[in-house]
């Protein structure tokens, strides 16, 4: 993913946020296009093509393009979920009429999702356009409450509507006339009650990232680690130290699964390994201690058992990835991979359910990463709070995040897309 390849990336500010069904799985990335000056107009087409090398018009197996579903198709079972779908909310009407345009025309409009605000819904110039994209596969979904009935065949047009959970109007009065008929997205769910809540009220599925629950409070006293965290936090502790390979090939052996998923990672597309990673052993003597702490790192985030999980793992992942892309540029290695772990680490507390003083005293980080996750400063502290406010899809302040580390828009957007490509190789 190249700035001078894509251009557009200079013009637009990208946020990232989750759709999950029921099983709390992530099913679809929701990407939010923002003109990165309010007089920008950038070209529809080159978003959406720099947008493809994410996520590919083309299933990776074939020719043969990928047709999705409506959410309540799609969310039925694992196994009928879309492959990398894209949920694109486009924060300005001239730039969404032309994605609008080149969807329609361009042949990827069966793989994307679409957020269409209610008052360009309601508007009788764009019909043709709505249905245009309909009959071509798009998944169109109603961003807000319509002041007055949709006509029929616009609604038809429409598989989901989008709700905040939020909203007391939906409390107080009935759904616009018509929108019964149209199953419903959550958002603004922020904790796992909440989520729990849109579900009840019938949610296909649910917008946004859940980071709002209460932090764990302190104990008091170290709590019980489970056996699979506790094997993952000796094999960070051992590789911290440079123990000899045998002890740590021991300690790894107490868990079969746990040594298969490692091999899993070091051996994904993500690593970019040129030779297959067959052991413990040969991984450190491949990358040495210091690069493979970063997949413990990796595999300590992912271990949480608790399905409601699912979303903050997913999140930890990428945390890592993108602050890793965001320091490329400084050309330090050790920056790069200590990046890495500040993201993984920085959802910890959550995933985990201790409070991050106690984590940290049992889980060695080095200096930079340990000030930048207690938010006392130091050099990685403003790119994991550029990473936050990619998040939460306010353009301003990933501007204002991107302009204290001297980072144009093209390379913010540059690092998030690099990012979320290689986190689909890891799924």
């Amino acid at each position: 993913m190249h700035e001078q390849a894509h251009p557009v990336l200079g013009q637009v500010a990208l946020g990232y946020s989750p759709l999950i069904d029921r099983q709390r799985a992530v099913i679809a990335t929701r990407i939010t296009v923002s003109p990165a000056t309010p007089d920008a107009l950038p070209d529809a087409a080159a978003l959406l093509r720099s947008l493809d090398e994410v996520w590919p018009v083309e299933a990776p197996d074939g020719d043969l393009k990928l047709t999705l579903r409506p959410l309540d198709a799609a969310t039925a079972g694992h196994a009928a979920a879309p492959r990398a779908p894209l949920v694109l909310n486009i924060a300005h009407e001239a730039l969404l009429g032309g994605v609008m345009e080149a969807l329609a025309t361009g042949g990827a409009a069966s793989q994307r999702m679409l957020e269409v605000p209610a008052f360009m819904a309601s508007d009788p110039a764009h019909k043709a356009a709505l249905r245009a994209l309909r009959e071509a596969g798009c998944v169109l979904l109603l961003k807000g409450r319509p002041t007055a009935p949709l006509a029929p065949d616009v609604l038809a047009c429409f598989a989901h509507s989008i709700i905040e959970l939020d909203d007391d109007r939906r409390a107080a009065a009935p759904p616009a006339p018509g929108l019964r008929q149209v199953s419903s997205v959550y958002t603004g769910a922020r904790t796992r009650v909440q989520v729990d809540t849109a579900f009840e009220r019938g949610a296909v599925a649910v917008l946004g990232w859940q980071f709002d629950d209460p932090l764990p409070a302190p104990r008091g006293r170290a709590a019980p680690v489970p056996a699979d965290l506790k094997v993952v936090l000796e094999l960070i502790a051992g590789v911290d130290r440079e123990d000899p390979v045998p002890r740590l090939e021991a300690t790894l052996k107490r868990d079969p699964t746990l040594a298969f998923r490692l091999l899993r990672y070091l051996n994904s597309p993500a690593f970019g390994m040129r030779v297959e990673i067959n052991s413990f052993g040969h991984a450190i003597m491949l990358l040495g201690y210091h690069k493979l702490k970063r997949w413990l790192a990796l595999l300590l985030a992912s271990s949480s058992k608790d399905a409601k999980a699912r979303p903050v793992m997913h999140a930890a992942v990428r945390r890592g990835l993108i602050m890793e892309e965001l320091v490329r540029p400084q050309n330090d290695a050790e920056l790069q991979g200590e990046a890495f772990i500040c993201g993984v680490f920085s959802l910890l507390d959550r995933l985990l359910q201790q409070p991050l003083a106690e984590l940290l005293s049992s889980v060695p980080v080095p200096e930079r990463v340990g000030l930048a996750l207690r938010d006392e400063g130091g050099p990685l502290l403003p790119f994991l709070e550029l990473v936050r406010a990619m998040e939460s899809e306010s353009a301003f302040d990933i501007r204002d995040c991107a302009d204290r580390l001297l980072i144009g828009p093209g390379e913010a957007n540059r690092a998030l897309l690099t990012a979320l490509r290689a986190a689909r190789q890891l799924d």
